[in-house]
């Protein structure tokens, strides 16, 4: 049912042909960097996140790739077959510059964007981030996540155990009956560009290129809270040939992305989870082209069937 309802969804918010006819595809050649596992076994280095401060000095592994644009074919990604899906939304008078209005006007509107696009009956935003910092921004020490920028790293913000830990931070009293009903659900981030992508736009994955054995869990560490839910189970990526990765060229802020990061449903062709990155295009870089900036909504999803 929810399948068939996001399938439903992708055709009526799919872009008209006519609008994507003036735009050719652009297909970048870039580099991404993955996981450099040190092959001695030993678990990936934990980030840091402690008041203000990212530490991450995670080893990466540069990989030439080429990311695909999807101008003109955007209802052929679907969160169910790919992991991630480009629809039509225009926000009511934006402010990302106002918390209150991002926690409550926003997410309501973000709430009704999800259900719309995958048919969802109930879901829960338990969190949002908005990046208009520079290219460099881990660099930058002390103070860095006043000024978070795109992320040059491929991830999936969720493992299976750490999208288990979400749902118990976030609804604690439910956690166990949930997961003991075995219905299904999900962790969608939405992700709108604020203004017209073009320097450091973001790439996804398609879901089924990536295999399980490519996947290694690594931890986020928050420094300043107790544990035992004081940190993130993520997913870190090994480099493949047989990844295939995607953007859409020139993302404006009525192109909303929805990437899926985790499915409690297993079945044959299924996309569980989608790898994403920012990567750099050496066409749009420099001070000439501004920073990138966007916001991104993160919510548990749930269905009746």
């Amino acid at each position: 049912m929810a399948t068939e309802t996001a399938v439903k969804a992708s055709e009526s918010f799919a872009l008209s042909a006519k609008a994507t006819q003036a735009i050719e595809r652009r297909d970048v050649k870039t580099i991404l960097n993955y996981y450099r596992n040190p092959g001695d076994g030993s678990p990936p280095t934990p980030v840091y996140v402690g008041g203000n401060t990212v530490t991450n000095e995670r080893p990466t592994a540069p990989t030439p790739v080429i990311v695909h644009d999807i101008t003109g074919m955007e209802s052929t990604y679907l969160l169910d077959t790919h992991g991630f899906q480009l629809i039509k939304h225009q926000s009511e008078n934006p402010n990302f510059d106002d918390e209150e209005w991002l926690k409550t006007k926003y997410y309501r509107e973000c709430a009704e964007v999800y259900k719309k696009a995958t048919g969802a009956s109930r879901v829960h935003l338990f969190g949002h981030l908005v990046r208009r910092g520079p290219t460099h921004w881990h660099s930058l020490g002390i103070g860095n996540a006043t000024k978070k920028g795109p992320l040059h790293r491929v991830h999936i913000d969720q493992s299976y155990s750490g999208a288990e830990l979400v749902l118990r931070k976030q609804l604690p009293s439910e956690y166990e009956s949930i997961l003991a009903s075995r219905c299904r659900w999900q962790i969608i981030n939405l992700w709108r560009p604020i203004r017209t992508i073009h320097k450091d736009p973001l790439a996804v994955g398609a879901a089924h290129t990536f295999a399980e054995k490519d996947l290694i869990q690594a931890e986020v560490i928050y420094t300043k809270q107790e544990p035992p839910l004081n940190k993130n189970q993520t997913w870190t990526i090994l480099p493949s040939e047989r990844h295939e990765w995607h953007y859409k060229n020139e993302q404006n802020p009525d192109e909303v992305l929805l990437i899926k990061c985790f499915d409690s449903k297993i079945e044959d062709g299924l996309a569980r989870r989608a790898p994403h990155c920012a990567f750099v295009d050496e066409e749009r870089r420099g001070k000439e082209w501004e920073d990138r900036e966007s916001v991104e909504i993160r919510a548990l999803v749930f269905y009746d069937d």
